[in-house]
């Protein structure tokens, strides 16, 4: 009977499914009478304009109240999502259009005697894998060593802290101006570990460096220079890979960054609107930090929200595309999955926070519109949840609408939303690479499905954002793993997985239904997309598993539900 109401105007999707039954069948006695084979035959039949011929012809379907409850949700968050993937397209047209205006060389420089004074700091918690590579990279920045300190924050809670202390004391032991400082709590997390250095630190410049960083002897002197200018709160570098080549992850991982690294903040940075520190591989002016207000630990991206608090206050932020800062990349799905949450989740915390204030403050209205853009780019994640939902019905409902549908609405609006994501790679690719770029094409399939693959825990990341859920800080956890002959360590360092890879894996197998269904109606050209979602899902679901499952059922993996180490909650 509920069928039946939904009918009214029309035939409903139940009718609409005995419909093409009863077409298929014809077509199938016809094509026993009539043997005809190819791809000439097939676009002769199903996309011919003869409505003899035509099995989408539009007069076979009529419009109904579940058909509308359906489609409209549908093609709104295919508008949003557009709308999303036009902006990555912007940022390619911003990046080249501002070409001329990319920091590179320091317009003037220190003389020796006027250095400013440099204090690098190092927050740190549980890295005993890293610890040392990290302290003798930064011993070794060539800067004179009366107007330079490096602080090593640690906030561990295990052996690192014997480890780190002990490396900490033979480099001190050595001359080198380091000093070690410990909390027994972590509140406030890397926020606090900062701030907490800040109170010691003598430095007028300060400098951050990840545990999984391994700066360059020269970046110090290549950066400071930049400060001599007047107005200028931070510095951010460019983040290199010690560890790409190791696996396809984490060469998708290294053309993900490349994008936001080369377009996000080469085009924000050249056309002068606001662009983000990136929490290391950074130098900051102290009096930016404190009269921005300071560290402050209520989003898990601190370093965005000092960001845009100092930028509002008109300090000017600079990014040296051509200095380079190499760092390791996760190369365990569980260990991306924690990074990339935590990002997620960052941003939305920080857009409810600062973009009220940005569009109160004096910039101009491509800063607030950029800013817009770039703090609720993380909400795409559930609207795919939403799309991923609609997907099948839709299929079933306009199988009868007709295929220039599909020519003047679908195929614009997947271009935008998603050709714009294999676009925005590839030239980052291109501008880092210019000789080996093409080799990227290989990749692009991949790019694409691991991020439909973090769908599902970056919604979990950002609905926690925005019903206000707080978490404690998850770190990434890093192993020291540069090539495959690396002994992979630090096994500890997971944490249960939950059940977020089985859903991945069930959402999978429903992406694969869709494909089956687009086959049995010989909509072959939707299948190659739907296959980028089951590859996606199952790639995040089985690697979830591969890579975790079977260490914590032999006893080896850390299942203390109340460790901060990674969890899967979602760039």
């Amino acid at each position: 009977m509920v069928v039946a109401g939904f009918a009214r105007g029309g035939i409903s999707l139940f009718d609409a499914a005995i419909v093409h039954a009863q077409a298929a069948a014809h077509l199938l006695a016809s094509a026993l009478d009539a043997p005809q084979h190819g791809l000439r035959h097939y676009l002769h039949t199903h996309y011919t304009n003869d409505p003899a011929l035509n099995p989408f012809r539009p007069s076979l379907y009529r419009w109904s109240f579940f058909d509308v409850a359906i489609l409209t949700p549908y093609f709104l968050v295919m508008i949003i999502l557009s709308f999303y993937g036009l902006h990555r397209y912007q940022l390619v047209w911003t990046y080249y259009r501002h070409r001329k205006k990319a920091a590179l060389a320091a317009p003037s420089e220190y003389a020796e005697s006027e250095l400013p004074f440099v204090t690098v700091q190092l927050p740190i918690f549980n890295e005993q894998y890293v610890i040392d590579r990290l302290v003798e990279a930064c011993c070794a920045l060539e800067y004179p060593r009366d107007r330079f300190e490096i602080q090593v924050l640690d906030d561990s809670t295990d052996e690192s802290t014997e480890v780190a202390r002990a490396i900490v004391e033979r480099f001190a032991a050595a001359g080198e101006p380091i000093y070690y400082l410990h909390r027994t709590n972590r509140y406030g997390y890397k926020a606090g570990a900062l701030d907490e250095g800040l109170k010691t630190a003598k430095g007028e410049l300060i400098a951050i460096f990840d545990a999984d960083f391994v700066p360059p002897p020269d970046w110090l002197r290549k950066v400071v220079d930049h400060f001599k200018e007047n107005g200028i709160g931070m510095v951010q570098t460019r983040w290199t890979h010690l560890n790409r080549d190791y696996s396809l992850l984490t060469q998708i991982e290294a053309i993900l960054l490349d994008g936001h690294f080369v377009l996000e903040h080469g085009g924000r940075s050249r056309s002068g609107v606001f662009f983000n520190f990136n929490g290391t591989a950074g130098m900051w002016r102290r009096v930016a930090i404190d009269e921005a207000g300071g560290w402050q630990h209520d989003t898990l991206t601190e370093d965005t929200d000092l960001s845009y608090r100092a930028q509002i206050a008109g300090w000017r932020f600079k990014y040296l595309q051509d200095v380079e800062c190499p760092a390791e990349l996760p190369i365990e799905m569980t260990a991306f999955k924690t990074q990339q949450a935590r990002w997620a989740k960052g941003l939305i915390q920080t857009s409810k926070k600062i973009l009220p204030q940005v569009l109160k403050s004096n910039a101009g209205w491509h800063t607030k519109l950029e800013a817009f853009y770039h703090l609720t780019a993380n909400i795409s994640y559930p609207l795919m949840i939403v799309l991923s939902t609609l997907l099948m019905p839709a299929m079933i409902i306009r199988f009868y609408q007709g295929w220039w549908q599909m020519l003047f609405i679908d195929v614009p609006l997947f271009a935008a939303s998603t050709f714009s994501v294999s676009s925005f790679y590839l030239v980052s690719q291109k501008e880092l690479y210019p000789k080996t770029w093409f080799k990227a094409l290989l990749y692009m399939p991949f790019v694409m499905a691991l991020g439909i693959g973090l769908t599902i825990t970056n919604t979990r990341a950002v609905l926690e954002a925005l019903v206000g859920y707080k978490t404690a800080f998850a770190r990434t956890p890093k192993y020291r793993v540069q090539k495959k002959s690396d002994k992979k360590q630090g096994v500890k360092y997971r944490k249960r997985l939950g059940m977020v890879p089985l859903v991945e894996l069930a959402v999978g197998c429903y992406f694969a239904l869709t494909i089956w269904y687009a086959w049995s109606r010989e909509n072959y050209f939707t299948i190659p997309f739907l296959v980028l979602f089951v590859l996606g899902y199952w790639y995040t679901g089985l690697m979830s598993l591969l890579q975790g499952r079977f260490e914590s059922l032999m006893g080896r993996a850390n299942l203390d539900e109340s460790s901060p180490k990674p969890f899967p909650v979602g760039v």
